[in-house]
């Protein structure tokens, strides 16, 4: 027995060495860290146990046979995070390169079954230089594989994708259907054709970097919800994610220990600007209303103009969807309405209450929103919230103008509670714009037609660009002072603890993709 013993001892070391001392070497001269090293830091110290080490890749073509590692380029197993349960694959660059085999496939499609069959939370971190083309087809059907578990684990278990290194070509797709994208500035990168590729095709010349780097996804692109600076700050970001959510969808995320004191803001009643067309940053707004420290950022760099993000409010995660005055005056676009949409789907998804901060002046005009799609774009983002049946709050703070109105998280779309400030403007349009279409003809006859316009802004702003139209009406639950926003809330949200929405049986709905 000892023989065997010191056997599969031996056998283990080999498999700790991934690729060998030489290419791990290399790796940290990248400014890399290896497969295990990532889960080291990653997991609870001691917590991580590996599941098929000793597989090794069954390629008998080009000479394979003749070099196999125990592994096969990827690290698989499960641990815990903060003493939460979490599955994990860490792909081992070391080993051919991190790419793809069948063997390397059946191992993260093990992992992510288990995951959905126990309902605890999957993090893949990715560094791969894409298909093993040795195996060919098999190779490409691995990928097929991890793409159908990822699509069968979508809204039942989060999901989390780190991209550590290379991600190319079809690997990319695996990422994209997670919830949840971080890369690392300068040594990450991930594109469907290189630029190698990209210059026969195009004859454009361009950097790994330009065409996919974390800079580029995470502002250009949307693809990636956090640029970050190293891997141990990637890692850090997934760990502090996690911290927000459930371990699955049916299951509410932890809430912290909270000691009620006194929840009045005053500082919130300063924060909006005399005159209405002057911005400010709705971060100010959020930092006063939600536990103090507590803002996590989603998708900082990309679409602007609105903000996303979880945050605590008396121990209990929250999502924030926010409009920012501070950019594009807050209007929404294409991209920000995609950017709304993906995030308040998660959070449905996940039983996460909802936050709306509202001070949009509409959707942004122009040819280049309604030949990019705003339509379909805006109705995403609509559609998101008509769907949600998670507890949704909405704070008009200012403007509430037109359709963006209704899009917003309006009562008529099923928010649970409304409420207003009194510096709001709910109204089809600025006054402005709507005395120059309703006075037009009375106007044009005057004789002093600048001082009738102000008088006619003036007449349909005392009229509409206030909260208590729409609170006669019963659109507007409250209209509150500010530094009350805060005890508001947590008021509301624990009355809608028990919040049940039986929706109409369907399979799925579909929405304008």
């Amino acid at each position: 027995m000892d023989k065997k013993i010191d056997n599969l001892q031996q056998k283990r070391e080999e498999a700790l060495l991934g690729g060998g001392k030489t290419r791990i070497e290399s790796q940290h001269k990248k400014g890399k860290l290896t497969a295990r090293e990532r889960l080291h830091f990653l997991l609870d110290e001691g917590s991580f146990e590996e599941i098929g080490m000793m597989v090794t890749h069954r390629s008998t073509d080009f000479g394979m046979e003749k070099e196999k590692y125990h592994g096969d380029g990827v690290v698989t197993g499960f641990g815990t995070i903060n003493g939460r349960l979490v599955y994990v694959y860490s792909q081992d660059f070391t080993v051919f390169g991190g790419s793809l085999s069948e063997t390397q496939s059946e191992k993260i499609c093990k992992i992510m079954e288990m995951a959905m069959k126990n309902g605890a939370p999957i993090i893949g971190l990715n560094d791969s230089g894409g298909a093993r083309i040795q195996e060919g087809v098999v190779s490409l059907g691995g990928y097929a594989d991890i793409f159908y578990r990822n699509t069968q684990a979508s809204g039942v278990v989060p999901q989390i994708s780190g991209i550590m290194g290379p991600c190319a070509g079809g690997a990319v797709y695996s990422p994209a259907i997670t919830d949840f994208i971080l890369m690392v500035e300068n040594t990450s990168y991930m594109f469907v054709t290189g630029p190698n590729v990209v210059k026969t095709v195009t004859h454009e010349e361009v950097t790994a970097e330009e065409l996919g780097g974390a800079g580029t996804h995470a502002s250009k692109s949307g693809v990636t919800h956090f640029a970050c600076a190293n891997e141990i700050d990637a890692i850090n970001h997934i760990k502090k994610l996690l911290s927000y959510m459930p371990q699955n969808c049916e299951e509410q995320a932890p809430a912290l220990a909270y000691e009620a004191g006194d929840e009045s803001r005053p500082a919130l009643n300063q924060l909006m600007p005399e005159n209405a067309n002057q911005p400010y940053d709705v971060r100010e707004a959020i930092e006063q209303i939600i536990d103090e420290g507590s803002f996590l950022e989603i998708h900082k760099d990309y679409a602007e103009n609105i903000v996303v993000g979880f945050a605590r409010l008396a121990g209990r995660s929250i999502g924030i969807v926010a409009n920012q005055p501070a950019f594009l005056a807050g209007v929404l676009d294409n991209h920000a309405s995609v950017k709304g949409a993906r995030f308040v789907r998660f959070c449905d998804s996940f039983n996460i209450p909802l936050l709306v901060l509202e001070d949009v002046p509409g959707f942004l005009p122009g040819t280049d929103q309604e030949w990019n799609g705003i339509i379909n774009n805006g109705a995403k983002l609509l559609y998101a919230f008509c769907e949600a049946t998670v507890p949704k709050i909405t704070v008009i703070t200012r403007k509430a103008y037109g359709g963006a109105y209704c899009v917003m998280n309006s009562k008529h779309i099923g928010a649970d509670m409304n409420y207003a400030w009194p510096s709001a403007e709910i109204a089809v349009m600025g006054a402005k714009g709507a005395a120059e279409i309703i006075f037009k003809k009375e106007i044009s006859s005057a004789a002093d037609q600048e001082a009738k316009w102000l008088e006619k802004e003036k007449e349909y702003s005392d009229l509409f660009a206030n909260p208590y139209r729409a609170a006669e009406r019963g659109f507007v639950d409250e209209v509150i002072e500010p530094a009350e926003t805060r005890a508001k809330l947590i008021k509301a949200y624990r009355m809608l603890e028990n919040k049940v929405v039986n929706n109409p049986r369907k399979k799925h709905g579909n929405i304008p993709l």
